[in-house]
């Protein structure tokens, strides 16, 4: 069998490269490298006999579970870990894809209705898993606000219809899991992306949320953010929760991965709207809720458009992304998606 190669580059870490070969099953001459730290040199071989011998079914707990026995005491692995190794073994194993391997899109077209991004979410990802379309960055703008609850939310309970319509904020739902987001036009950045699901091969589904949002970190420290990641699906700094991020894994072969971050935010019209964000601040007050979320536009000084700029500019530089837009066929298959889909009662409210 030909050489096996994986990387994995850890979300706030650094790059984990494994090179190896696969004879009768099992892991035979590998090779791990990167720009970690790790002490004392030694302890590269230690991860290198680690891996020698075992067998190319295993998981990436077995794997990580053989180098943390196999490490002499002592050793200090800065910037990866054990784990990391592992899945740099399974990506291999699985014939994973970097973000390089891609050529990449950068779409940030005029606003449409809220319906309407939903529906070119499930298009577009549908499409880049057919191979029909370049994988895609493609960020929303808004001229209508509204409540976007999660593919297994109950309206009811999620939100309050008084403040939804006292607010102007339409209710609609994505095809993707998670909790409900008010996006009020003009004061949330959202995006979304559009991979194959090769690019996250290898990785399990929470890491995977990392993983794919590594570059956004990056990007928001570029403008002064100390943005970090905490599991399973939030981006914060020691401000407070900047935003959340929500998948869904397509037949087609495609990964729908979407976040919205917030660049300013009303607490009390929250309240009002949400019936979610009474329930989880009912014990600390209204007070207490400013402090859940901290939005950009409060960190940082900068418009939201200066933001995303920054943001487009962070992904063009890593990923050597071009500036792309929707199609006019692309766009008729999502309209006629609204239509059958993201308009109808069945769906709205296709959980009581």
């Amino acid at each position: 069998m030909p050489p096996f190669h994986g990387e994995y580059k850890v979300p706030g870490g650094k790059l984990v490269v494994v090179d190896f070969d696969v004879v009768d099953d099992v892991i035979r001459s590998p090779r791990v490298a990167g720009d970690f730290f790790l002490e004392p040199d030694e302890a590269l071989g230690d991860i290198d006999a680690a891996l020698e011998g075992l067998p190319a079914a295993s998981d990436a707990k077995q794997i990580a579970a053989a180098i943390s026995a196999g490490l002499r005491d002592g050793a200090v692995m800065l910037g990866f870990s054990a784990e990391a190794v592992a899945v740099a073994v399974r990506r291999a194993l699985t014939d994973a894809r970097s973000w390089t391997d891609y050529e990449w899109e950068i779409v940030h077209d005029a606003a449409v209705p809220p319906r309407l991004h939903l529906a070119l979410d499930e298009v577009l990802a549908t499409r880049v898993g057919e191979g029909r379309r370049k994988p895609t960055l493609r960020f929303w703008e808004w001229d209508e606000s509204a409540v976007v609850i999660g593919s297994f939310q109950s309206v009811k309970n999620e939100v309050d219809p008084e403040g939804a319509e006292k607010y102007g904020f339409e209710v609609v739902r994505r095809i993707s899991g998670g909790g409900a987001m008010m996006m009020e036009k003009g004061n949330v950045v959202t995006y979304s992306l559009y991979v194959p699901a090769e690019l996250v091969q290898g990785l399990s589904f929470a890491d995977s949320y990392a993983f794919l949002d590594d570059w956004v970190l990056q990007g928001l420290r570029s403008i002064g953010v100390e943005a970090t990641y905490q599991p399973l699906n939030d981006i914060a700094s020691p401000l407070g929760k900047i935003g959340g991020a929500a998948q869904k894994r397509l037949g087609s072969g495609g990964v729908l991965h979407h976040v919205t971050m917030a660049y300013d935010l009303d607490n009390e019209k929250m309240l009002e709207v949400l019936r979610i964000g009474r329930e989880k601040i009912s014990d600390k007050g209204i007070a207490s809720a400013a402090k859940r979320v901290d939005p950009l536009r409060s960190q940082t000084g900068l418009s939201r458009a200066a933001i995303i700029e920054a943001l487009k500019h962070t992904f063009a530089s890593l990923y050597g992304a071009k500036a792309g837009a929707v199609t006019a066929d692309e766009l008729a298959e999502a309209e006629a998606l609204v239509a059958s889909k993201f308009s109808t009662p069945d769906w709205l409210y296709r959980v009581p």
